[in-house]
């Protein structure tokens, strides 16, 4: 296994192009996921911390951005990821404890939400669990366009529960600096998935059974959290899981920094990308992708000044992400049993073509939603992209990437040079 992670099987199953632009969408996911993280961050405090310390939000959360309001969050953000770059930039050690502190916290202040507002429910209708009623438009605070199909708006409502459920394949992108990655990175990606699904599902179902009034929560639109924790949770409990929360968030996007600069780190080693030969650079010091963490850093703040709103920041990232995750995929399903014979250690077997399918027929359905109103722009960032992205490979990599090493020769090659540079790392500084 190596950093490269979905970059490398899909150039193994389906050839040098397909590596390329998988690792190409996954990039492009990564960095808008990671300002997508921040932004939302950002957005919590405000609604969170902001009126507890007696500050107007009004003129930071206008129905649409002004000059003010996107200059005020892109310091913020910025603040935010300069402070989550310097971490990963000092090592992996101390990016791997918070990260791991991270993982616990979650769970704590998940779990933590969950009782306090069954606990403080002015009553429990468990009826609501199963009951579907038409939010959109005005009666949704304006959150999603009002349409009369609730098939459709039950679509739309998956787009931000599967922005949460992205970033699984992080695990992936720490292989090089993993103790039996082949077994350790599947059964990461899978309980990531798992967990986080079923906990992400009792907390919101407690959300809903907490509400005061369904109607007037719905309302609120995106604020419709925060209300509904002015009215059940009391002041002396409300703070301190606002904080875990928001810390919570904090060390999900220093993970994401970590990912994402694995991604770049592996593909420039590759060549696959323009300026590649700094993009590879360790810190001698640190043993930290130094410029690919800060690429990865100031690109994810550019994007949300051309896109502050952040269900079109969730939205895109959804799309890249998920075409990233769907292309090999769909490779290895054409392979399987033809050129790909040899399984790894992790194999689920002849369940392998019935998941596939059903994970491209979900992959297809989220790109369909990511793309609707009021995303528009989500539509028009994803046409921008393709478009580049044909320009770069026709012009630029198709003769020049070579792809990561596939070969026993290239493989050695690899293996090789990693050790040279370890070698070279241990027995000098910065």
């Amino acid at each position: 296994p190596t950093a490269g992670g979905l970059y490398h099987w899909a150039s193994l199953l389906g050839g040098r192009f397909l590596g390329w632009i998988t690792a190409w969408f996954n990039l492009i996911g990564l960095i808008t996921v990671l300002a997508a993280i921040n932004v939302g961050t950002y957005l919590f405090l405000l609604g969170a911390i902001a009126p507890a310390i007696g500050v107007n939000t009004a003129a930071l959360t206008p129905a649409t951005p002004t000059a003010y309001s996107i200059l005020v969050q892109t310091l913020i953000v910025g603040s935010i990821t300069l402070s989550q770059a310097i971490f990963n930039h000092l090592g992996i050690r101390l990016t791997s404890k918070l990260t791991d502190f991270s993982g616990y916290l979650i769970l704590a202040s998940a779990l933590g939400l969950t009782i306090v507002l069954l606990v403080f429910a002015p009553h429990l209708n468990f009826s609501r669990l199963w009951t579907f009623t038409n939010y959109s438009g005005k009666a949704g605070g304006g959150t999603w366009p009002h349409t009369g199909n609730l098939v459709y708006l039950f679509l739309l409502g998956l787009l931000l529960p599967a922005y949460t459920v992205t970033g699984f394949d992080a695990s992936a992108h720490t292989a090089e600096e993993t103790i039996d990655a082949a077994r350790s990175i599947p059964r990461g990606m899978i309980h990531s998935v798992v967990w986080s699904g079923l906990f992400g599902w009792l907390m919101l179902s407690a959300v809903i059974l907490a509400v005061p009034n369904m109607n007037q929560a719905a309302a609120q639109g995106g604020n419709a959290f925060f209300w509904i924790m002015d009215h059940v949770v009391p002041p002396t409990l409300k703070l301190p899981l606002y904080i875990a929360i928001a810390i919570a968030q904090y060390l999900c996007g220093l993970a994401t920094v970590t990912s994402a600069s694995r991604m770049v780190f592996a593909f420039s080693r590759d060549g696959g990308l323009p300026g590649s030969r700094y993009l590879r650079k360790v810190s001698h010091s640190f043993r930290t992708p130094m410029v690919a963490i800060w690429a990865v850093a100031l690109l994810s703040v550019a994007f949300t000044i051309y896109a502050p709103v952040y269900t079109t920041i969730a939205a895109v990232c959804v799309i890249f992400l998920y075409i990233s995750y769907l292309l090999p995929i769909v490779a290895g399903l054409f392979a399987w049993r033809r050129s790909w014979t040899v399984m790894g250690p992790f194999d689920v077997g002849m369940l392998y073509p019935v998941v596939a399918v059903l994970a491209i027929i979900g992959a297809a359905v989220l790109l369909f939603v990511g793309v609707q109103p009021p995303n528009n722009q989500a539509l028009t960032v994803t046409i921008g992209v393709l478009v580049l992205t044909t320009v770069i490979w026709f012009g630029f990599e198709r003769n020049r990437f070579q792809g990561p090493p596939i070969s026993r020769e290239q493989i050695a090659a690899r293996a090789a040079l990693i050790a040279s540079e370890e070698r070279a790392i241990a027995g000098s500084g910065d």
